[in-house]
């Protein structure tokens, strides 16, 4: 999923949250004791908001 895929959806989601409920369970893990994963998590969370100068891995 594309970043203005989601932020589209997002958008659209206040009318009609079918699209986001989609991308989301797509998006969902059963790992959910793998830290890397959970970091990764937080830096594409970032990126999508716009932090594109921050990054975990560099702490």
């Amino acid at each position: 999923m594309g970043k203005e895929e989601y932020l589209s959806a997002m958008q659209r989601s206040v009318v009609k949250d079918l699209e986001i409920k989609a991308l989301l369970k797509d998006a969902l893990t059963d790992r959910i004791d793998d830290r890397t994963l959970f970091i990764r998590g937080i830096d594409v969370s970032y990126y999508y908001e716009g932090y594109s100068e921050f990054k975990t891995e560099e702490l």
